[in-house]
């Protein structure tokens, strides 16, 4: 089976993490893929990740039917929107956004540099308003209560001690949810999903057991589970969901 509809999902940079998990799962729902990549960012997290992996994850989704177009951007540079779109726009109209992407530089109120500051807000909040601006200018303007394209961003909780990626996933969100106002009459659905902790590799011994201990359901969160939520999102019976941020987190956020 050929698969028909493209997607551009951000973030994909080593087999544990949650972008790659997304990626299988499109793959299988009938979704080609557009992966904007950074493996110089991977790299240097040290949890993994890079381009050899990325181009596994790239040929497993491959073999489960997608048509997929890896491309390197730095999405500080709005310029990477542009041939992100670019790349889109010859595997097929785009028809979904997934913002699974992020700089993640820890920093606190008095240790936070105007550099990183701004870095993560062009990385974290900015591109994805470029990407969901690229996508809304690819639907027709007359109005519709059909489903035309779908935004999904992953976003997080945490603040504290980590400014500047908790500041600019909070613009993240608002950015997303005002999408599904300002774009809902035109068939664009856009939901957040704040998937709590997963370990992907970054996590060690006490700080697993830790938030283990905080989440009610007793286990931490997996990449499947975020996956499973996009899943339903971008399908059929989830068109009926917008303007919504949506916890997949176990009830860890009840226990904060």
């Amino acid at each position: 089976m050929t698969n028909t509809r493209t997607v551009i999902l951000t973030g994909v940079g080593r087999r544990r993490g949650i972008a790659a998990s997304i990626a299988l799962g499109l793959a299988d729902d009938g979704w080609n893929l557009v992966l904007p990549v950074l493996p110089a960012y991977d790299a240097q997290l040290g949890i993994g990740g890079g381009a050899d992996e990325i181009e596994a994850i790239a040929a497993a989704a491959t073999s489960r039917g997608a048509a997929v177009r890896a491309i390197e951007a730095d999405l500080a540079d709005p310029a990477a929107v542009v041939a992100i779109l670019e790349a889109a726009d010859a595997l097929g109209e785009p028809a979904a956004l997934v913002l699974s992407h992020s700089i993640d530089i820890e920093s606190s109120i008095l240790t936070t540099t105007v550099e990183n500051w701004d870095r993560h807000f062009a990385v974290n909040a900015r591109a994805a308003w470029l990407l969901v601006k690229g996508i809304a200018e690819r639907l027709p303007e007359t109005p519709t209560t059909q489903v035309r394209a779908r935004v999904i961003a992953l976003t997080s909780d945490h603040a504290a001690h980590n400014l500047p990626y908790g500041a600019s996933k909070g613009a993240l969100d608002r950015t997303v949810l005002a999408a599904a106002v300002e774009l809902g009459g035109r068939g664009l659905r856009a939901n957040v999903v704040n998937p709590g902790p997963i370990d992907t590799g970054w996590m060690d011994d006490e700080v697993r057991a830790e938030l283990t201990a905080r989440t009610p359901t007793g286990r931490l969160g997996t990449p499947q589970d975020t996956t499973d939520l996009v899943r339903f999102l971008l399908s059929d019976a989830g068109g009926w969901i917008t303007g919504q941020r949506l916890y997949s987190s176990g009830g860890f956020h009840t226990s904060e």
